[in-house]
């Protein structure tokens, strides 16, 4: 299954869960009205002796209401409660945000790790937060990529060596890509409001309510006996709110697991974590009071439960681990070795040319030679920017940067804008950095930007705007706006909307017809962008038959970067399994003259990073010429 069928199958499961939800709430209001039918007649003895029970249809639409309006109110909460996304659910286990290993090797490790598969996926770098428990588990949770987060236990960092830990958080990051921590998301707002119900139990048992109820003739009993009840009912929901969790979750946990070995080419890693989880006494359980919740997003599971094979949210540990290595022995890991960080290989004899499909391939579905290509990535930046890259401050100065011209006289007043407008700290740090800056290569620039968005995710609403604002004036300081600063500034405005402002995609369009003009619009400043080109219909002409729709060449004159801007954004809300040929023609199209330069490739990532299509570093870029 690929990216795009992975996308619309997490849509279909989304459907599901609706589905799976009105059922038990419905359940649940059958069970609460026959509740109060029964205590509304438990003192009555002829009534129950003649089977002619009270109950009345007004009561039963109040008891109906009441019932709907709890669940609705707990769910809406719960919904708002998580509107930051992952950083919400981090929150929940008590997670602290790692910016640094420091002198932790474990901790560098890990935040080594996710670096370098967020880049050889061409995700923004999530933030890494660390979880105070023993176990070994790992989370990846968000609505989207611009929001994610990847959450790891202190038991998983001293208890796994680098390729078990790679395996992990390739496992995570097959959730992010694939849309399943958008799902799990929403599971734990929805499913919430079904444990409303123990709640007001809870309430009408407290100590303080049951004396002073109990006091009142004949009106204790029966208030008891509602709270005793709903409790009980709460619990059911309970029960179903965990039978939906585990008839989700199971099988995209096999998924990703295949997933996690695709992209490492590395069996061991994953199925070493399983073992590892095996013959380690605290195991994989989160012991935390809101692990219940999120027991449906860990790596393995988080909690015990009862009826375990019927109610658990991940498959046994034996049977993911010989669907890995069909040839295990049986006997788990009781010890790790925990070896130092691995050097990476230089990759300039490795490189290959352009493929358009593989290039497409890799969408959601990275491998080893992109993780590959993302440590040489890491190791050819110049080490003062990636250290800068970690720290709010030094952030937006390494923000700054990759936005400054070579042209002396721009630059001039893109550094006036600056020490006008940006923080005097920032400022300082963008001056300090720019003799390292200056011997940054183009195609090193996006992966830049991957690497600062967790620091940037960590400034204040007023710090982001005044951010936006400076990146803005940044990229229009000459009066006109390359391809090259459009894409990079759609990048980091794409991702910081979505943590900032929540925007995000939806499902509107299920046909290219309703698209056209958008089509069109995109293609054609695609096409018109290489100047070397004698004939920038080729491409063009090329795309507007794969996608069989009738488009002609928008003149460069009406190309002007917001109609680019409102384009993109719409094609952002195609359906999932309509993007792979829409991307396909993008590539085409850079590709008809049989020269791809780096700011090609990058333009075409920056267009499919907006259609929430994150496309992996394209190998081609490291040996191109401009």
């Amino acid at each position: 299954m690929d990216f795009f069928e992975s996308q619309e199958v997490a849509r279909r499961n989304t459907r599901l869960l609706i589905i799976f939800f009105g059922a038990a709430v419905l359940s649940l209001v059958a069970m609460t009205n026959l509740l109060v039918l029964m205590v509304a007649n438990y003192q009555n003895s002829h009534a129950i002796a003649s089977g002619s029970y009270y109950y009345s249809w007004t009561a039963f639409f109040a008891v109906s209401g009441f019932v709907l309006a709890f669940i609705a109110l707990g769910s809406l909460y719960r919904i708002v409660s998580l509107s930051k996304g992952g950083e919400a659910v981090a929150a929940m286990l008590g997670g602290k945000l790692l910016v640094s290993g420091g002198s932790d090797l474990g901790q560098q490790r890990l935040l080594n790790v996710v670096e370098e598969m967020a880049i050889a996926s061409g995700t923004p770098v999530p933030p890494v937060y660390l979880i105070p428990d023993d176990s070994i588990n790992a989370f990846a949770a968000g609505y989207s990529t611009g929001d994610a987060v990847i959450g790891v236990t202190e038991g998983a960092i001293s208890n796994l060596n680098r390729e078990q830990l790679q395996g992990v958080i390739a496992h995570e990051f097959s959730h992010v890509l694939n849309g399943d921590m958008r799902l799990n998301i929403r599971l734990m707002g929805v499913l919430y409001g079904i444990l409303m119900l123990a709640i007001v139990g809870r309430i009408i048992l407290s100590p303080h309510r049951t004396v002073r109820t109990s006091n009142r003739k004949g009106s204790g009993g029966a208030i008891v006996a509602i709270g005793i009840g709903l409790l009980v009912l709460g619990y059911i929901g309970q029960f179903f709110g965990n039978l939906i969790k585990a008839a989700v979750s199971r099988q995209r946990e096999f998924l990703a697991d295949a997933s996690a070995v695709q992209f490492t080419r590395n069996p061991e890693g994953i199925s070493g974590a399983l073992k590892r989880i095996g013959g380690y006494a605290p195991g994989s359980i989160v012991k935390n009071r809101n692990s219940e919740e999120v027991s449906h997003a860990f790596f393995a599971q988080g909690v015990k439960v009862m009826l375990g094979g019927l109610l658990s949210t991940h498959p046994p540990l034996d049977e993911r681990i010989k669907r890995i290595d069909p040839r295990w022995d049986g006997e788990y890991l009781l010890r790790t070795a925990i070896s130092t960080e691995p050097q990476a290989e230089d990759l300039a004899a490795s490189v290959s040319g352009f493929d358009a499909d593989q290039a497409l391939r890799g969408i959601g579905n990275p491998g080893p030679s992109q993780i590959d290509v993302a440590r040489n990535i890491i190791r050819s930046m110049p080490a003062g920017l990636t250290e800068a890259a970690h720290e709010p401050y030094s952030a937006r100065a390494v923000t700054y940067l990759v936005l400054l011209t070579t042209d002396p006289l721009v630059r001039g007043r893109q550094m006036e804008l600056l020490a006008q407008s940006a923080d005097a700290t920032v400022f300082a740090r963008v001056r300090q950095l720019l003799p390292t800056a200056d011997t940054l290569s183009p195609e090193m620039r996006l992966p830049l930007l991957e690497m600062v968005m967790p620091a940037l995710r960590q400034l204040t609403t007023d710090q982001y705007r005044q951010f936006r604002q400076n990146i803005d004036a940044l990229i229009a300081a000459d009066q006109k706006i390359t391809l090259s600063e459009w894409a990079l500034g759609k990048y980091i405005r794409h991702h910081l909307e979505e943590a900032f402002e929540g925007r995000k995609g939806r499902k509107r369009f299920s046909r290219y017809s309703q698209v056209k003009r958008e089509c069109a619009i995109v293609f054609s400043m695609l096409a018109l962008s290489d100047t070397r080109s004698s004939d920038s219909r080729v491409g063009f002409d090329y795309a507007r038959r794969l996608l069989d729709i009738e488009i002609t060449l928008v003149a460069k004159g009406e190309l002007r970067l917001s109609v680019i801007d409102d384009a993109i954004d719409k094609l952002r809300d195609l359906a999932p399994l309509k993007k792979p040929k829409l991307l396909k023609a993008c590539v085409a199209i850079i590709t008809a003259d049989k020269v791809v330069s780096p700011v090609e490739a990058e333009l075409v990532r920056a267009i499919a990073d907006s259609l929430d299509c994150p496309m992996p570093p394209l190998l081609s870029s490291f040996t191109s010429s401009e």
